[in-house]
């Protein structure tokens, strides 16, 4: 009784590192794609060759991702790169490219941070 114990433990351990290992994978490998697509719109930006459709093609991958990324991280962390893709669409569209700039600045700032409060970090153990 106490080996078949020991046993249901350590495969309820392993379960659950697994578990955690494809969480994070997932988070890591989603918010890469994003942050890959966000900064060639910046560059566009920057160079001024940027229109609304670059900024809308980026928020309907965002879109299409946090569906699934709902299940892993909170809803305000969501809530928040929605507001700052939407306002990067109107200041893309409206020609104010120093505003877009700093507003698509924040949201790949948001998309390398995010998945590092998810990660095997002692910061996020304690």
């Amino acid at each position: 009784i106490m080996v078949k114990s020991i046993l249901s433990a350590l495969c309820a351990l392993l379960l659950l590192f697994s578990a955690s290992y494809l969480e994070q994978s997932f988070i890591n490998s989603t918010f890469n794609e994003l942050r890959e697509k966000l900064v060639i719109v910046y560059n566009k930006i920057e160079d001024d060759i940027a229109v609304k459709e670059d900024v809308l093609s980026v928020q309907k991958l965002w879109i299409s991702k946090k569906t699934a990324l709902h299940i892993f991280i909170p809803h305000n962390e969501i809530k928040e790169i929605d507001l700052w893709i939407a306002e990067t669409v109107t200041l893309v569209e409206n020609g104010k490219k120093e505003d877009a700039i700093s507003k698509i600045d924040v949201v790949i700032e948001l998309m390398e941070q995010i998945p590092k409060t998810f990660s095997f970090r002692t910061e996020n153990l304690l």
